[in-house]
């Protein structure tokens, strides 16, 4: 199965989308490592094009949510944080400990975070949602500035 790739200028800067023919499998920020070693320039790709348009819209506040067909490669368990990253409500944000208790693992904070960390589709799949139960932004792949950046768009639109 092929997989392929184009870069697109966002507000967060340049945003790698890549997708298969089916699926979209990963969004990484410009000091994010692929998740794969070969991939196929393809400004063109359907997916990409879509997902593109979608993050523009998003970005001008008028996309609350994604329709976009999925494929992060995750274990059964970042499978399931992931899932519930996406019932996270636009505008709204969730601590660990709520993302945990919706998985039915309450105790299972530590590794919800460490799940929402490995998460492939950023901003599609909402991780920066989720903050530390004291309100503090903490950890966020595409850097807390960004994190702090998405927050603010989502709620200025809600």
């Amino acid at each position: 199965m092929s997989t392929y790739y184009h870069t697109i200028d966002t507000p967060l800067g340049c945003l790698t989308l890549y997708a298969t023919d089916s699926a979209l499998t990963a969004i990484l920020y410009q000091h994010q490592t692929p998740t794969v070693e070969t991939a196929l320039y393809s400004p063109q790709h359907p997916l990409l094009t879509e997902c593109e348009l979608q993050l523009q819209q998003y970005f001008a506040g008028i996309r609350h949510q994604f329709n976009l067909p999925l494929a992060p490669q995750g274990t059964d368990f970042q499978q399931r944080v992931w899932q519930a990253l996406q019932t996270i409500p636009y505008g709204s944000h969730w601590s660990y400990q709520q993302l945990a208790i919706t998985i039915g693992n309450p105790k299972a904070c530590q590794a919800v975070g460490m799940a929402n960390s490995k998460n492939p589709l950023s901003i599609v799949i909402p991780c920066h949602r989720v903050i530390g139960k004291n309100g503090k932004l903490t950890g966020y792949a595409g850097g807390l500035d960004n994190k702090q950046t998405l927050l603010a768009l989502e709620a200025a639109n809600v």
